[in-house]
């Protein structure tokens, strides 16, 4: 599969509040994951899938929160697919720090600057497909943060451009 090109994009949400019924409990932290398995489902309803791994921190989080974020990244944004895609990384926390986003106005999550396009997602099916659990979400907002530049892609397990 790795002679398949795909896409690159930023999957991020953020974490339930502690205690969802107490206004002043602390807000979780943001949560991001660079994905190539991602792809448009339908365009009636507008649905979604990105695949994530079994037990891994983005699957476990939005077993809970169905609310997250899809950031197409572009071809300027290979340090952004790296940062989040790293084993035994850092913090979340630390991982956005230095990176200009936005926050969804409706999911909260974080939406890269610069990226060539934006989705706010909820969770409508979730389907446990071997070692990985394929999440569809439903497009709830998109936009168009920037034209400029090609997409990110990744081919024999390196990060592309085209062209």
């Amino acid at each position: 599969m790795s002679r398949l090109a795909a896409g690159v994009v930023l999957v991020t949400a953020r974490e339930l509040p502690l205690d969802p019924d107490d206004p002043s409990s602390p807000r979780g932290e943001d949560v991001g994951m660079t994905a190539t398995a991602f792809l448009s489902v339908s365009l009636d309803p507008p649905l979604v899938l990105v695949s994530l791994r079994n037990g891994s921190r983005m699957d476990d989080l939005l077993d809970e929160q169905p609310l997250w974020a899809v950031s197409v990244l572009s071809e300027s944004q290979r340090h952004i697919a790296g940062r989040f895609a790293m084993k035994g990384r850092i913090s979340d926390r630390l991982l956005f720090e230095d990176i200009p986003y936005v926050r969804g106005e409706v999911c909260g999550a974080p939406l890269v600057g610069g990226a060539l396009a934006t989705l706010e997602c909820r969770t409508e099916q979730r389907v446990v497909a071997g070692d990985h659990t394929l999440v569809i979400g439903r497009v709830l907002t998109a936009s168009l943060p920037s034209g400029d530049g090609g997409p990110l892609t990744y081919f024999k397990g390196k990060y592309r451009q085209l062209g």
